[in-house]
């Protein structure tokens, strides 16, 4: 009969592990819950009233039309057909006429126009290099020793002394839409080789999806080889 001390000890091991084992897959559910929910929510106030209208036309062989499970698949379907059209349509000369009429109506609204420019810039902004640095780097934050990722997404130069100058964006974990923004001297950057996908999979993992080695100190100041 074992002891009271190690029964404990057993139970609080199998608690964490079990824990452990469940939080991921939690967590999986938690975020492909909120998308597709919001995407849904796109569809639903056309949904909603189609379905019912179905339902009441054939009340014996569609009357389940009208259950909310199947609204919410089909808002759901809605709205993921409309983000592949609009990718389809974007490729072509008409979609893109369209999506330059979009942005003119919406660049007349103050508020929106804020909010739309500054979004469509940074995500254009992450799908390119700046140039004269690497996208992916690692910053001193909240102090030299200790480092956080970064996006770079512009470079500038100071005003009086042209030195060069990078807004570095630093996301949270593990929603990497909240964050920082950084503006450090270039120098003191500590570039990476990982693509903005690594990165971003590094951040939501909480460091768990991670190479065996990593730079953490920047090249100006490593000693000379």
């Amino acid at each position: 009969m074992p002891s009271s001390p190690s029964l404990a000890r057993r139970l609080q091991r199998l608690f964490l592990t079990g824990l452990l084992t469940l939080l991921p897959i939690w967590l999986t559910w938690v975020v492909v819950k909120f998308v597709f929910v919001l995407l849904g929510d796109a569809s639903k106030p056309w949904v909603g009233p189609v379905s019912r209208r179905i339902a009441a036309w054939f009340p014996d062989s569609l009357g389940w039309f009208d259950a909310l499970w199947v609204q919410n698949a089909i808002a759901l379907l809605a709205t993921l057909a409309l983000i592949f059209v609009s990718g389809w349509m974007a490729r072509r000369v008409v979609g893109q006429r369209l999506l330059g009429w979009f942005e003119r109506l919406v660049a007349r609204i103050p508020l929106a126009s804020v909010i739309y420019s500054s979004a469509r810039k940074l995500l254009d902004i992450l799908q390119t290099k700046p140039g004269t640095t690497q996208r992916v780097v690692l910053i001193d934050f909240p102090h030299a020793q200790m480092k956080a990722v970064g996006f770079v997404t512009r470079v500038m130069r100071e005003h009086g002394s042209d030195r060069e100058l990078a807004a570095v964006y630093v996301p949270t974990t593990p929603n990497p839409t909240s964050g920082y923004l950084e503006i450090v001297p270039v120098e003191k950057l500590t570039p990476t080789d990982w693509t903005v996908d690594q990165a971003m999979a590094f951040i939501i993992s909480g460091g768990a999806s991670a190479p065996d080695t990593i730079p953490f100190t920047p090249p100006a100041e490593r000693p000379p080889a």
